[in-house]
C-alpha cells in the first residue's frame, strides 16, 4: 500500500510539473508572438566633435522580454543626508504638497524622493518604488511626479528598456521601450508597485515611444496626457487618453493635442546644431507636460522643447477650457534660457511657485525655483524665490 502511495504521488507531481512547463512554455510562445524580434537598422549620421549634444549614442537590442530581468544590475541604494536645493542636481524635478504631513516631497528623473518642510533643506534620496515582478524591475525610472486620488497616492513614471527594440527607423532611429506607467502607494512615502500586476502590462500602445506622462482630471475623468517621442514620429506631440475609474487601464486610445512644430519658439533640431544620443537627427521635441489652471479658470500646458538657447519652456493654452482644445502657443518661450521641464506647486500658504531644472552651458542641471504670476488668464514668470 505505501508503494502504491508513493507511486500515485510521484505521477501526480510529475503531472503537475508538466503542467507548469507547459503554461511557461505558452506564455513564452504568447510574449514572442506579441513582440516580434526586430532587427536594428542604419540610424541617423553621427554628430560632429563637440558638436552639442543631449545624451549619448544608445545601443538598442533585441533580446526577448523573459530574457531581460537576468540582466538588469541591481543598484545601492545612496546615502541619505539632508542637503539645500541648490547642492542637488535632478533633471524634471517635481514637487507634491501633502497636507496630511505637512512636507513637501520632491521626485525627479532617478525615482528618489527627497523631503522638506521649508523648501530650502531636503532630506533624501529615499528609494520609494517597488517593481518586483514587472518587465520594469531593476530599469530606470524618468520624469517621476507623485499626484494623489481617493486615498491613494499615484507614482507617475517612464521606464526605458533598450533590449527591446519596438520600431526600427530607417536612417534615424531603432526606437527602444518606453513607457509611462502608473504606481500605486498608501502612503505618500511609498512603497509604490505597479498598478497592475501583470508582467509585461503597458498603459499605452505597446508600439508608441510614451515618456513624460502626467495625470490631469476633468469632469470626474483622469486622463493621461503624454509625449508621443519626436524620435519616432520626427514632428513629437502631446496626446492624452482617459482612464478607468481605477486608473488601471485606458478607456479610449490616444488623441493629439498639438504637435511640436506649432511653437514658433520651438525649433528644429539639426536647425540649431542639435545632436541626439550622438546623432544628427532631424525633428521637433515635445516634452514634459503639466495641465494647469489660472485663477480666472484658464486651461493651459507646460511643456517643454529646444529653441535657440538649447532647451526651453513654453506654454500653450485651451481656447475652450478643455483638454480637448484647440491648444494655441504662446508665441515666446515662457523661460527659453537652457531651462525646462516645469512644473507649477502650491505652499502651504496658497502660493503658487514654479520648479524647472536649469543648465549653465554644458554643465549639470540643477533645480530652480521662481515665483509666478497666476491672476490673470496667463502665467508671468517673477523673480527667482529663495526660500
Amino acid at each position: 500500500m505505501k508503494n502504491l502511495i508513493i507511486s500515485i504521488l510521484s505521477t501526480c507531481l510529475f503531472a503537475l510539473i508538466i503542467s507548469c512547463n507547459t503554461k511557461q512554455e505558452v506564455k513564452e510562445q504568447k510574449q514572442e508572438a506579441d513582440y516580434e524580434q526586430l532587427v536594428p537598422g542604419e540610424q541617423a549620421p553621427l554628430s560632429n566633435p563637440n558638436q552639442n549634444s543631449f545624451g549619448r549614442m544608445r545601443n538598442v537590442g533585441t533580446q526577448k522580454w523573459k530574457s531581460r530581468p537576468g540582466a538588469r544590475l541591481q543598484r545601492l541604494d545612496p546615502e541619505v543626508r539632508t542637503v539645500s536645493l541648490d547642492e542637488l542636481s535632478m533633471s524634471d524635478p517635481f514637487i507634491f504638497t501633502d497636507k496630511k504631513t505637512n512636507t513637501y516631497y520632491l521626485t525627479s528623473t532617478g525615482g528618489n524622493l527627497y523631503k522638506s518642510k521649508d523648501l530650502k533643506m531636503w532630506e533624501g534620496p529615499h528609494s520609494i518604488i517597488d517593481l518586483t515582478g514587472t518587465w520594469m524591475d531593476s530599469l530606470w525610472v524618468a520624469a517621476a511626479e507623485i499626484h494623489h486620488f481617493n486615498d491613494k497616492y499615484y507614482l507617475a513614471g517612464t521606464w526605458s528598456d533598450h533590449t527591446t527594440l519596438i520600431e526600427a527607423v530607417p536612417r534615424r532611429y531603432n526606437v527602444p521601450m518606453n513607457q509611462t506607467q502608473l504606481l500605486v502607494a498608501n502612503s505618500v512615502e511609498g512603497p509604490y508597485k505597479p498598478l497592475v500586476q501583470e508582467y509585461d502590462f503597458c498603459l499605452g500602445p505597446k508600439d508608441w515611444d510614451i515618456i513624460d506622462g502626467t495625470l490631469y482630471e476633468e469632469n470626474d475623468t483622469v486622463y493621461l496626457v503624454f509625449v508621443h517621442e519626436w524620435t519616432q514620429i520626427i514632428d513629437g506631440t502631446m496626446d492624452y487618453f482617459p482612464l478607468s475609474e481605477d486608473l488601471t487601464h485606458r478607456t479610449a486610445e490616444p488623441k493629439t493635442m498639438f504637435r511640436a512644430s506649432e511653437a514658433a519658439w520651438s525649433k528644429e533640431m539639426n536647425s540649431i546644431g542639435e545632436a541626439t544620443f550622438g546623432m544628427k537627427m532631424p525633428g521637433w521635441v515635445t516634452d514634459g507636460p503639466q495641465m494647469f489652471r489660472t485663477q480666472t479658470g484658464k486651461l493651459g500646458m507646460l511643456w517643454s522643447s529646444w529653441g535657440e538657447n538649447r532647451y526651453a519652456q513654453g506654454i500653450a493654452y485651451s481656447e475652450s477650457g478643455s483638454i480637448k482644445g484647440p491648444w494655441v502657443q504662446e508665441e515666446e518661450a515662457f523661460k527659453g534660457d537652457n531651462s525646462g521641464h516645469g512644473m507649477l506647486f502650491k505652499t502651504f500658504e496658497g502660493k503658487t511657485l514654479f520648479i524647472i531644472h536649469h543648465a549653465e552651458e554644458r554643465g549639470p542641471r540643477k533645480p530652480q525655483i521662481y515665483e509666478v504670476d497666476d491672476s490673470g488668464d496667463k502665467l508671468i514668470l517673477g523673480e527667482r524665490y529663495h526660500p
